[in-house]
């Protein structure tokens, strides 16, 4: 294969996992919709996608679903697979590294304490080739709620007229303390939340709470 094809066949598989990810979103709180597509060969073998609240992760379902296909294949993931878990559990990384899958290409390295690069450090030292950033902006979309709780400790407030995937809606009163009321939801795990327009969005605005 010819570095043009190979980067063709990523920029599509890569694409694809992106797509699947984009349809999971708003509905895999507290983590983000990540996706996973493994491909053997040129062919997509398996794929998956975050689960419904969160779990399981898109690795640990694709993955195993690949079985013997995994070895030697390539996983395009849309965010840096874990290198340890909150819960305890196997990482994504530690899936990707068992299954003999020799390829893995990113679009979006993780900040948080559980990634924060570790994933992809893991994944290196283990002998797998690791791609980190192909289509990072077409997949920004589905982390920027995420990033932006990581860096304020608030979820993302926009204005939507239906909510479609957002964490949930944003009810307070215009009056009220309006980052403190965003950091608790930061603190329970949202990440994108919306209001409709009107008075509450106003107050958001003024106080330089609502992103565009």
């Amino acid at each position: 294969m010819t570095s043009a094809q190979q980067t063709s066949d990523d920029i599509r598989f890569m694409g694809r996992a992106i797509a699947l990810a984009k349809a999971r979103m708003g509905q895999t709180w507290p983590n983000p919709a990540v996706a996973c597509v493994v491909v053997k060969d040129g062919e997509v073998v398996a794929e998956a996608a975050t689960a419904p609240g969160g779990r399981p992760h898109a690795e640990e379902q694709a993955v195993p679903a690949a079985g013997d296909k995994a070895r030697g294949a390539t996983a395009y993931v849309t965010m840096e697979p874990c290198g340890a878990r909150s819960s305890g559990r196997t990482s994504c990384s530690n899936f990707l590294m068992d299954a003999g899958v020799s390829r893995v290409v990113v679009a979006a390295v993780d900040p948080s304490p559980f990634a924060s690069g570790r994933g992809v450090e893991r994944l290196r030292k283990a002998g797998l080739d690791v791609e980190t950033g192909l289509l990072a902006q077409e997949a920004s979309v589905l982390y920027e709620g995420y990033l932006h709780r990581v860096e304020t400790g608030r979820p993302l407030v926009r204005i939507s007229d239906d909510g479609e995937g957002f964490d949930a809606r944003f009810a307070a009163s215009a009056k009220a303390d309006l980052a403190t009321e965003l950091k608790r939801l930061g603190e329970a795990g949202y990440t994108r939340v919306w209001v409709g327009p009107g008075e509450l969005a106003d107050a958001l605005r003024e106080q330089g709470l609502l992103t565009a």
